[in-house]
């Protein structure tokens, strides 16, 4: 009994020093995450820094803002709004400012009793026709607020004609009467993969409606997406347009310093670093969600390493880490086309041709084409590809004068060349050895 009670006695007395070991940490249930569950310094709420945090105040947009609710306000009224086109580069608080605008608008029209529905969808994601009418109806029935007992449509995500889903639709819309905001995010996704159809629709549905009404905001980041548009459809689409300026680096520090307030801790920021986050971010066409990006990540790479001051060196290893990390995930999900185009693009180093132009981009992707059996795009259609790789930061490009030669766009890569052919060589295709059948020499003499 005396040897269990002392057995007993040390492997209590000893447990402190048992935790201590890697082994038995190891086995705890707890342990690989044992340093994690300390009171960490740096950050407050770090999801204040997340592009789906809302904030109360958006600051340096309050003239758009007041300009979509001066378009808006015939909805308190009762009566139909005009259909508005917003523009503007990523980052430059398109979404919230229309969520911040439609969210108030409920609130307004439901103070004098106004039945009013914002209904917002992201057509990167919601790109059919179909799909943009059913997660309409579902938004209008099951949405946040929504009461239990209101009108139903039981619309399948499948398996309806199209025209009988639009029906029932109208007939959802009709019976839930009042007015309706359809926001079409990034909107240019959905007619570029599925025509204007939906937009025609949904710009006549008013006309077959007696006790409701539909007004459309649809939000672009691309200013010619209208290109594709018939004219019909662009008249009574874009009856107000709206355009949202990049912002300044003043601007975005004005930005980083109202979240970074709610989101670090006292006094764990440099000085520099906000201050260095916007004027990177304002370099990349004002992107407010690079430069939160870019505080975050800086953030986290200082906790990461234990450090309790976020610095200027913190704030350039994240811009390369979320660099690297867009890239890559940019590059694995181009279409096919686009990778073909970029693998053209990739083969002027090899020819130690720095700088090339959209014409002789051309050129060597119809090799690329063949040599992977795609159909060979047009002229037009493959600088549409290119400055879709420009917009997307893959590539750098500018537009030059050549005089009586008209203009020409030259292009190059920045210093991840390397990275970006490894990616696209994770693909088979790109693997072919029909692609080292292509004669670099020939181009090389060509493009002299």
């Amino acid at each position: 009994m005396g040897n269990d009670h002392d057995t007993s006695d040390n492997t209590y007395g000893n447990r402190e020093d048992a935790e201590d070991s890697p082994e038995e940490g190891e086995n705890s249930s707890i342990g690989l995450f044992q340093k994690y569950l300390k009171d960490r310094s740096i950050f407050k709420n770090r999801e204040v820094l997340r592009h789906s945090y809302r904030p109360h105040i958006l600051p340096h947009r309050k003239e758009q803002m007041d300009t979509i609710a001066s378009i808006l306000a015939p909805s308190i009224r009762n009566e139909t709004p005009s259909n508005i086109l917003i523009y503007g580069k990523t980052g430059t608080g398109k979404t919230a400012s229309v969520r911040y605008v439609g969210a108030e608008l409920e609130k307004a029209c439901g103070s004098v009793g106004v039945e009013c529905n914002v209904v917002h969808l992201n057509c990167e994601i919601i790109d059919t026709q179909y799909r943009v009418f059913a997660q309409i109806a579902t938004l209008l029935e099951d949405g946040e607020g929504r009461s239990s007992d209101r009108p139903r449509s039981n619309i399948p995500m499948t398996g309806w004609p199209t025209d009988q889903v639009y029906t029932e639709l109208k007939n959802l819309i009709e019976a839930i009467g009042g007015v309706h905001i359809v926001v079409l995010d990034e909107i240019d996704k959905l007619v570029k993969k599925s025509g204007d159809e939906t937009l025609y629709n949904l710009s006549r549905i008013n006309s077959e409606l007696k006790k409701a009404k539909v007004c459309i905001v649809g939000i672009s980041n691309d200013l010619l997406f209208t290109s594709y548009l018939d004219h019909r459809v662009l008249s009574s689409l874009s009856e107000e347009e709206i355009v949202f300026p990049p912002y300044n680096a003043p601007q975005l520090v004005d930005i980083l310093q109202q979240r970074a307030d709610y989101a670090f801790n006292e006094g764990v920021l440099d000085e520099n670093v906000i201050p260095l986050c916007a004027a990177l971010a304002a370099q990349e066409h004002g992107d407010a969600r690079r430069a939160l990006d870019l505080l975050r990540v800086s953030g986290e790479l200082t906790e990461r390493k234990n450090a309790e001051i976020v610095t200027e060196k913190h704030v350039r290893e994240a811009r390369n880490k979320i660099e690297a990390d867009s890239l890559i995930e940019c590059v694995k999900t181009l279409p096919t086309q686009s990778k073909a185009v970029l693998y053209a693009m990739l083969l002027f180093p090899e020819m130690d041709k720095q700088v090339f132009t959209s014409g002789e981009v051309v050129q060597v992707y119809r090799d690329v084409a063949l040599a992977l059996d795609l159909d060979v795009l047009t002229h037009r259609r493959i600088t549409d590809l290119i400055s879709e790789l420009d917009m997307l930061g893959v590539i750098k490009a500018r537009l030059v004068s050549r005089g009586r030669y008209g203009r020409t766009k030259e292009m190059w890569f920045g210093a991840r060349t390397k990275k970006i052919l490894e990616t696209l060589q994770q693909e088979d295709r790109f693997t072919d050895e029909r692609l080292n059948q292509i004669d670099i020499s020939r181009f090389k003499t060509l493009f002299r």
